[in-house]
């Protein structure tokens, strides 16, 4: 199994989140999205990031405006729409819930399996 892989399938799984989380704050150009993202080590692609922002308009969570620039082109701001909120809440408790169900988890202390058991009594039969 490839360690990479399953990294990024981890972070794709919550990238959604992320960016509706990003843009509930407030009209946001998507280069700071994607900063942002980039920062948290959870996007380096930019190639992912205006797909799943066309995706999210389609599914009629997330509006734009193009808002004339004086250093450039104009620049496309997103923000959630009624639906997104309503989504992105959801969403949290969703998160909530499995930051919960993960810790519980991950922090459990370890134990001695049994395929360790057999190991050690196996070593011990042979010293004797």
């Amino acid at each position: 199994m490839n360690l990479e892989n399953t990294q990024v399938q981890m972070r794709k799984g919550i990238l959604e989140f992320c960016i509706l989380n990003i843009i509930s704050r407030g009209e946001v150009y998507a280069s700071d999205m994607l900063g942002e993202l980039t920062s948290a080590k959870i996007m380096v692609v930019e190639g992912t990031l205006y797909p799943l922002l066309t995706r999210l308009r389609k599914a009629g969570l997330v509006e734009y405006k193009w808002v004339e620039s004086s250093s450039g082109p104009p620049r496309k701001y997103y923000w959630l729409t009624d639906d997104g909120t309503n989504f992105l809440g959801s969403l949290n408790k969703t998160w909530t819930e499995l930051n919960k169900s993960t810790r519980a988890i991950t922090n459990k202390p370890r134990t001695i399996t049994n395929k360790t058991k057999r190991a050690k009594t196996t070593k011990k039969s042979a010293e004797s």
